[in-house]
């Protein structure tokens, strides 16, 4: 199957979509190609890349982008109706599902996946790095990217099948595979920590107008994501001092396989 993945803009879950669909490189059922504006996302930006992806005519579509409800990106993606399409955005882009739906597309909306504090003061390359080493770390943990990859693989496997999925706290940690219960309750703690991270930098960057308090509303926001992706790695170390962690590679066929253990053998 060939799959053409787009993207215009960041969040966190753009920076491994590709790589969490194939993550040793040997799967044998897939292709897959990549077309991004990187961080921007203007009306030209979404045009070209949506032109891109048709030029390579792939069997699936995974458009991902922050916020994809805007208006001009939804005129972008309408080039895309009567093709096999699945969004991947952030929770404003919920907005936008009825849309999605009337199109005919898929959607998987990352509720966790927080807009970053993008305000000149305090946004700068090591800090952009920073925040979304935490964003991704946190939504690895807490299982919201064990149903993105999931998810996608359902629609590769099944050509009758689209995803149409919220992932709020509850969804992630039920996918996340966390057997122990002190661990679990850290994660849904971890998870709507990042949240709350969405709706502070939302504030930081379009409501608040005083410079010192959206500086330390957006700064303040990023100390949270870092809290958060410490308690995640604290879930990751109670489950890895059982030998619990749960691995769910994708074999050669592209079947997802399954183990606990930390030496016995997927299957």
């Amino acid at each position: 199957m060939k799959i053409g993945i787009a993207k215009n803009g960041n969040i966190a879950t753009s920076l491994v979509v590709e790589l969490m669909l194939d993550e040793r490189a040997d799967r044998e059922d897939i292709e897959v190609r990549v077309f991004t504006s990187g961080a921007k996302m203007r009306a030209r930006d979404c045009d070209d890349i949506v032109n891109r992806v048709l030029e390579y005519n792939p069997d699936l579509i995974i458009y991902v982008s922050p916020n994809p409800s805007l208006k001009h990106v939804v005129n972008s993606l309408k080039k895309l109706e009567g093709r096999r399409v699945i969004i991947i955005g952030d929770s404003p882009g919920i907005k936008a599902k009825e849309t999605f739906e009337e199109l005919g597309f898929g959607y998987i909306f990352v509720k966790g996946d927080a807009m970053i504090g993008a305000r000149r003061e305090f946004l700068d390359p090591i800090e952009m790095v920073l925040f979304n080493a935490d964003m991704l770390r946190i939504l690895a943990v807490t299982g919201a990217f064990r149903v993105v990859y999931e998810e996608i693989d359902k629609a590769i496997k099944d050509d009758s099948y689209l995803p149409r999925v919220i992932v709020d706290s509850m969804l992630a940690v039920e996918h996340s595979g966390i057997e122990n219960p002190y661990a679990k309750v850290k994660a849904l703690a971890c998870y709507e920590i990042a949240e709350k991270v969405a709706e502070l930098n939302v504030k930081g960057c379009f409501v608040i107008k005083d410079r010192e308090k959206y500086i330390a509303t957006v700064a303040g926001a990023h100390e949270m994501l870092r809290a958060a992706s410490i308690l995640a790695d604290e879930i990751r170390e109670i489950e890895k001092s059982a030998d619990a962690v749960l691995r769910k590679p994708h074999s050669r066929s592209g079947d997802i396989l399954s183990k606990r253990k930390l030496f016995e053998k997927p299957s």
